[in-house]
């Protein structure tokens, strides 16, 4: 799944796992002038189609609540915070459902996971002590009704997960043509867009740090898929044929787990792929895998994802430490390090779970968990403003989004606040819904899309309103 911890003795693993106008930049700005623009009009993966968290031409609702421009609410079956992703009247979303009788974990725990001592706000370690069912499903848009559900792997997890985690963190991506449905260490799957499997591949079993569990997804990108391997083992990435999954290239990389996505951008005229880690930023070659720069290393336990936008890409994180970094594409070539290449530094309130989002050439970040804003200038780093709490927002996992001049903030608590995009916060709305929520807010058309624990929420405006 990502995605993305206050009262952690030892740390916190989280979710994941769960911008800019449409003329800014183009996701793929390699395909067909058609098949690009029908991406800016859906949301194919967790972070939209120009992985920045805007939905360039949504104009979904300000406000709602249980009784409120809800135009359906469906039970999804067992847990997991995924972002559903949309692709026209489908959507995608994964889960995992627990099965059968309580089994013998095998995994070597440390003390403070197996005598049940308290880790993250009252909740302990959770053991994995049945087999799953890992599950991707499809809803139709409409009338949230099941189109289909496809059962795609059985097995009893290797590793427990933090308690605010899954075991279906990671969430899918679709082109139009396939989806891709990414369980870490339970496999890796391609469909058609009827939910029939092309093909799947094992990409061997993650360690991940402290047995948090996993929740990065995979990218894809015009004719591959890009997968990060980062565990507390040899780490790697990987790019994948679309079509077979056979194995395009690999590159080993030196870094401890991490649960950031992937992103592919666009510098004169080829593409890279840009990474976070603790050790340093990289980018590599699209095609080849060959490494093109390195730049300084983030904060352990790298989570919120890469956004690229004209010519320049952001990468942070924030936990045990703050780190905000803008890398001039066009100049990075090695290592990069006291050179200019690195356009500006922000070092205050940074994200650790959540991604931040780009809009209009303004960043929008929450500190660490917390509900506390900061919002930068794209090109310079320097502060709009803040940090400035948003009232009542105590904890979140989920990442910002953005449409029509708004910016939307979902806590772990149902609690969403609208925001006005401009040189203030201008607080234009809040709901709240029941549940907790860990996965991502997505956007298209008039409508916007809530996950919980529990539930999915198709959010849009009512007759009576």
């Amino acid at each position: 799944m990502a995605r993305n911890v206050t009262q952690l003795a030892v740390g916190l693993f989280l979710i994941l796992l769960v911008g800019r106008q449409a003329s800014f930049l183009v996701a793929c700005p390699t395909e067909p002038k058609k098949e690009s623009t029908e991406r800016l009009h859906n949301w194919p993966q967790w972070r939209g189609p120009n992985m920045d968290g805007v939905s360039p031409f949504g104009q979904p609702p300000l406000s709602w609540s249980e009784n409120e421009n809800i135009a359906w609410k469906i039970a999804v079956p067992g847990l997991g915070a995924s972002t559903p992703i949309i692709w026209q009247n489908l959507i995608l979303l994964q889960t995992a459902i627990a099965m059968g009788d309580d089994l013998q974990s095998d995994q070597k725990l440390e003390d403070w996971q197996r005598d049940g001592k308290d880790i993250f706000q009252g909740q302990s370690y959770v053991v994995s002590s049945k087999k799953q069912q890992f599950v991707l499903m499809a809803v139709d848009r409409t009338t949230g009704g099941a189109i289909w559900q496809k059962a795609l792997h059985a097995d009893h997890p290797h590793e427990g997960v933090h308690p605010t985690n899954t075991w279906a963190s990671a969430s899918p991506v679709t082109d139009g043509k396939v989806i891709v449905a990414f369980f870490g260490s339970h496999g890796l799957y391609v469909l058609d867009m009827k939910g029939e499997l092309i093909w799947q591949k094992n990409l061997g079993k993650m360690d991940t740090r402290r047995g948090w569990g996993e929740g990065s997804s995979p990218a894809l990108y015009g004719d591959k898929i890009i997968v990060n391997w980062d565990h507390e083992g040899q780490s790697f990435i990987v790019a994948l044929d679309k079509q077979t999954g056979a194995e395009r290239w690999r590159q080993d990389r030196d870094e401890r787990s991490t649960w950031f996505t992937p992103l592919v951008t666009e510098v004169k005229g080829k593409h890279q792929v840009i990474t976070t880690g603790a050790n340093h930023t990289r980018a590599y070659d699209f095609e080849t895998g060959r490494l093109i720069w390195t730049g300084p290393g983030l904060t352990v336990n790298c989570i919120p994802t890469p956004i690229s936008s004209n010519g320049t890409a952001f990468l942070t994180s924030g936990y045990r430490g703050n780190a905000f970094l803008a890398i001039a594409l066009n100049q990075a070539q090695g290592g990069l390090e006291k050179t200019k290449a690195i356009s500006w530094r922000y070092d205050q309130d940074t994200p650790y779970v959540a991604s931040p989002v780009l809009y209009q050439n303004t960043l929008y970040f929450t500190k660490h968990l917390k509900g506390i804003l900061t919002s930068l200038d794209a090109s310079t780093g320097r502060p709009v403003f803040g940090p400035v709490r948003l009232k009542g927002m105590k904890m979140l996992y989920a990442s910002p989004v953005a449409a029509n001049g708004h910016l939307y903030f979902l806590s772990r608590d149902g609690l969403t606040t609208v925001l006005k995009h401009g040189p203030a916060m201008d607080v234009v709305a809040i709901s709240q819904l029941e549940g907790r929520f860990d996965a991502s807010p997505a956007l298209t058309g008039d409508e916007i899309y809530l996950r919980s624990a529990e539930h999915l929420y198709k959010i849009a405006k009512t007759e009576s309103h």
